[in-house]
């Protein structure tokens, strides 16, 4: 039998899918893509005759379907994810779908956009002596997030922090943020990273909702906050003259 592959596509280049991701496409009988994320150069890589479905307008109901039907008829099944699978994906429902019907499948991941964004602005997440820790999260909306995990709760916490989903909401996310950054934190906003398209926005807590309405930003956008988008920081002891570790000995 057959096996479903649920691919991470990257976050909007086509360049950016992993290789083992692209071979897959290239051999797929059938794709299944999120649609509204997705970037349509990337079905360039499938066959002519491959039968290829759109997600956004599906149920899970219909996308499991599609899946057994293809399985059942001994066809590779491509689920084709945007950026990596495992971040917002919803593909564990589907996991437990396909586990329950006793068909195969195989996760390949992806590059997420937060990581994406990151490299638009030429930013490292975690600096010495600034940030060792990175948050992935979301402000809460119609998709209810857990008590200990809401924004104002994390942001105590003044980490490097990569905010997905929630641009419409930049007031609310702002109003959260403040609870404990300083009004002075840089924040940047990078709508659809290493799209050509791409629109970047910078500033503080204070500008950046202005700044976000005014540049019509409503969706597909990473937030990232913290002081690892300042100019201080300690240099790494990675590659410190003076610093001895298991490949070099340091000078004195």
């Amino acid at each position: 039998m057959r096996k479903v592959y649920f691919i991470g596509a990257g976050p909007g280049d086509p360049e950016l899918i992993t290789i083992k991701g692209k071979k897959i496409l290239e051999k797929a009988d059938i794709i299944i893509y999120a649609g509204s994320l997705v970037n349509k150069a990337l079905l360039a890589f499938a066959q002519k005759d491959t039968a290829i479905y759109n997600s956004a307008s599906m149920t899970l109901t219909e996308v499991l379907k599609v899946i057994k039907q293809g399985i059942k008829s001994n066809k590779l099944v491509a689920r084709l994810h945007t950026g990596d699978p495992s971040i917002y994906g919803a593909i564990r429902e589907q996991m437990d779908a396909l586990e329950t019907m006793g068909i195969s499948f195989e996760v390949i991941p992806g590059v997420s956009s937060f990581v994406a964004s990151a490299a638009s602005i030429k930013k490292e997440f975690t600096l010495p002596g600034v940030s060792q820790t990175v948050i992935l999260t979301r402000v809460e909306g119609r998709t209810k997030v857990p008590k200990l995990e809401k924004l104002d709760k994390l942001a105590a916490h003044k980490t490097s922090m990569a905010i997905f989903l929630s641009v419409q909401m930049i007031d609310k996310v702002v109003e959260k943020l403040l609870c404990h950054y300083a009004p002075e934190t840089k924040i940047a906003v990078i709508q659809r990273a290493s799209w050509p398209d791409e629109i970047i926005v910078t500033g503080t807590l204070t500008t950046i909702a202005e700044a976000v309405k005014k540049a019509n930003i409503t969706k597909t956008a990473q937030i990232l906050v913290g002081d690892f988008l300042g100019d201080e920081y300690e240099h790494s002891k990675l590659y410190d003259e003076s610093f001895s570790h298991e490949y070099r000995k340091g000078k004195k």
